[in-house]
């Protein structure tokens, strides 16, 4: 009997139990069925809106003087004197004197040609003298037959004169040698680096400084293909004179210490040949005036430095600007239609640089293109358009054409 009891007993409690549970199972309320609401995506829309836009292309280079050249002595000397301005940075104008050297000898030089001068001349008057004399002599037991050059002494005079002239010469370079040993700038400019000093002995064509001008600045800077699509350059054609040439206007800005200035040049002129390594055309932007001061008491622009540059490019007309960042896969666009559904457009893009993008076709006026950052943009998607309004390059770019960057390869 107990050990019935042991095999049936655990078995009915366990039965017991699942009856339990299954009549509580059956005995509880249905749950109430729902569909969920329609998922919509809020986006974040601008309006698409046709404006002007003008390019500026971006590009880099060295600052350098358009006229550099070495200062040399014309004749041998000892150097009594130097300018003040003679010393690396130092400044001169047209005509400073800015070597002296010692004038002894060619003071000399000059009086002893002064002194040939005297009498070459003198054995030429004497000449012509005796020439005339002769011809008068001749006249008198001549019997009428014409005299040789020889009985009129025309070889001895035309030796006379030659001498004087070969005279006047001497003495015209002994002078010119006597004022070249006072050195001068052959232009407005400054000092890069002088290599002769007071109490020298040079010889003459020693190169004294390497000098440059001040008048312009120019700095090269190179342009892709891409670049020059978009912007009209001064180009020279063999054979044409006189034809009006565009020369755009270009910004250039570097810094000295923590602060950023600019100056403002043109485009003058392209290079011949287009860098076959980089496949890139250099143009060179001059600046007028470098080292003046300027109202806005800006610092020189001084040769050397590292500058950035913006040159203007050409004015696009009837096109849509809008924030970089709407495009997609480098040519595609979200657009947000009338019943704000999503639709993907390809797009031929004209222009883009950091900030902005510049298409003509494949939007309309008035819609609604997606700013909004999708993870997953289906086609015919519900989307829910709000338009920030913002003006900035996150907004509506109708109207600011103006803050263009450079393009991206």
């Amino acid at each position: 009997m107990k050990r019935l009891l042991k095999i049936f007993l655990p078995i009915t409690v366990i039965g017991s139990g699942v009856l339990v549970g299954w009549l509580i199972l059956r005995a509880r309320p249905e749950a109430e069925t729902r569909r969920p609401p329609p998922t919509t995506t809020q986006v974040e829309v601008i309006p698409a809106r046709r404006s002007d836009f003008q390019i500026r292309i971006h590009s880099q280079g060295t600052v350098q003087a358009r006229t550099e050249t070495t200062l040399t002595s014309q004749v041998a000397g000892q150097i009594m004197e130097v300018a003040p301005a003679f010393r690396a940075g130092g400044f001169f104008e047209p005509g400073d004197v800015l070597v002296t050297l010692n004038p002894d000898d060619y003071e000399t030089a000059v009086i002893v040609a002064e002194a040939a001068l005297a009498q070459a001349s003198l054995r030429l008057a004497e000449e012509e003298a005796q020439s005339t004399q002769a011809l008068r002599d001749w006249e008198k037991v001549g019997r009428g037959e014409p005299p040789s050059a020889l009985a009129l002494r025309e070889p001895q005079l035309a030796e006379a004169a030659a001498a004087t002239r070969a005279a006047e010469a001497r003495l015209l370079q002994t002078r010119r040698d006597l004022e070249d040993t006072r050195v001068r700038a052959p232009f407005a400019g400054r000092v890069f680096e002088h290599r002769a000093d007071v109490g020298q002995y040079i010889t003459s064509n020693t190169v004294l400084a390497r000098i440059y001008s001040v008048d312009f600045a120019e700095v090269r800077l190179p342009l892709s293909e891409r670049q020059l699509d978009h912007v009209s350059l001064p180009e020279d054609y063999r054979g044409v004179q006189d034809e009006p040439t565009p020369h755009p206007e270009v910004t250039l800005s570097g810094g000295l210490g923590r602060r950023l200035y600019s100056w403002t040049g043109r485009i003058v002129r392209t290079e011949g040949a287009v860098d076959t390594q980089s496949r890139q055309l250099f143009v060179v932007a001059e600046v007028e005036d470098p080292y003046g001061q300027s109202v806005t008491d800006r610092p020189p622009l001084k040769v050397g430095m590292f500058v950035r540059a913006e040159i203007a490019g050409n004015l696009m007309k009837d096109v849509f600007v809008l924030p970089r960042s709407v495009l997609r896969e480098n040519r595609l666009l979200l657009v947000a239609n009338a019943e704000n559904q999503l639709e993907r457009r390809e797009v031929d893009v004209l222009w883009r640089d950091e900030d902005h993008l510049v298409i003509r076709e494949g939007i309309e006026p008035g819609e609604q293109v997606i700013k909004t950052q999708l993870a997953y943009a289906v086609e015919g998607m519900a989307v829910k358009p709000v338009n920030r309004g913002s003006s900035g390059p996150g907004g509506d770019l109708a109207g600011v054409p103006d803050a263009s960057r450079e393009a991206q390869p």
